[in-house]
C-alpha cells in the first residue's frame, strides 16, 4: 500500500510537505489513525508542499497571516494548532497576541475574545507567564492625535470624506471612532511593525470578503510602509487555502496594479 502519497511512491512533493510540516508542528505520527486520509494528504501536499514553496514569505510571517486569517474564520482548533506553529518557528507570543488584538476593529469584540482565548491556552500550555508584557504607548487624551498621526500619511482624509454626508454627530463620531479605536488603540502599540500590521490587516480583510473599496487602500498602504508587492501578493497567496480561491483572487485583483 502507498505510504501517505497520491501516487504508488513518495514523492518529491510530498516529501518536502513532511518537512515543512515537521518544522512547523514537529514530527507527525503517520502511523496514527485518520478518517479521511486522502483529504489530509491533498491538504497536507496544496499548503505545506505547494503554498509554502510559493513567494518569498518567512515561515514567521507566514504564520502569523495563517493567525490572522483563522481567528477570523473562527476555526479555533486549527487557530490553537497554529499558534503553536507559530511559536516552533520563533514568533515572539507579543507578536502573536498583537496580530489578534488588531483584529477587534474588524471582527468585533466577541470574535476577537474568542480567539484571545485560544492563543492565551496555547501559551499557558507552554508555560508562557500571562499576562505578556504591555505594549500600549498613548493615554485617553492621546489616542486621537497618534491614530490620525499614523492614519493620515497612509489614508489622508478619503474615510472622513465618505461619511461626510451622514446625519450628525455620525459623520463626524465615526471618524474619529475610527482614528482613535483603530490607529490610536492598535496601529500605535509595540510588538509589530506598522508594515506587519498592515500586511496583516489587508490578509483579515481578504478574509472577510472585503470589497475593493478597503482592499485597494490597505494595499496601498502596504507598499507605503514598506512591503513590496511581491510579499503583498505572496501574504494573499498564502491566504488562499484557508479562505477559498474566489476571496484570495478577488483580493490579489484589488490589489495586483498597485
Amino acid at each position: 500500500m502507498a505510504d501517505d502519497l497520491q501516487g504508488p511512491a513518495v514523492s518529491e512533493r510530498q516529501t518536502h510537505a513532511e518537512a515543512t510540516y515537521e518544522r512547523l508542528f514537529g514530527p507527525r505520527d503517520k502511523g496514527g489513525p485518520e478518517n479521511d486520509p486522502e483529504l489530509m494528504r491533498i491538504l497536507r501536499g496544496f499548503i505545506f508542499g505547494d503554498v509554502f514553496d510559493t513567494g518569498v514569505l518567512a515561515d514567521q510571517t507566514r504564520e502569523l497571516v495563517t493567525v490572522t486569517v483563522l481567528a477570523c474564520l473562527q476555526t479555533l482548533p486549527q487557530l490553537t494548532a497554529h499558534t503553536g506553529a507559530a511559536l516552533n518557528v520563533g514568533v515572539e507570543p507579543v507578536a502573536i497576541r498583537e496580530a489578534v488584538y488588531q483584529l477587534a476593529p474588524f471582527i468585533g469584540f466577541p470574535r476577537t475574545l474568542n480567539a484571545v482565548a485560544t492563543i492565551n491556552q496555547v501559551f499557558q500550555a507552554r508555560g508562557i507567564p500571562l499576562p505578556l508584557p504591555e505594549q500600549g504607548s498613548v493615554t485617553d487624551t492621546e489616542r486621537y492625535a497618534s491614530g490620525l498621526a499614523v492614519q493620515a500619511p497612509l489614508y489622508g482624509n478619503e474615510i472622513k470624506d465618505n461619511l461626510a454626508d451622514l446625519p450628525e454627530p455620525f459623520n463626524t463620531a465615526l471618524p474619529r471612532f475610527l482614528t482613535e479605536f483603530c490607529f490610536g488603540d492598535f496601529y500605535t502599540r509595540g510588538g509589530l511593525t506598522l508594515a506587519q500590521r498592515e500586511l496583516l490587516v489587508l490578509c483579515a480583510l481578504a478574509t472577510i470578503g472585503d470589497t475593493a473599496a478597503q482592499l485597494g487602500p490597505h494595499g496601498r498602504a502596504c507598499i507605503q510602509t514598506g512591503n513590496s508587492k511581491t510579499t503583498v501578493v505572496a501574504a494573499l497567496v498564502h491566504c488562499f487555502p484557508y479562505i477559498g480561491f474566489p476571496r484570495a483572487v478577488a483580493a490579489i485583483r484589488a490589489v495586483k496594479d498597485l
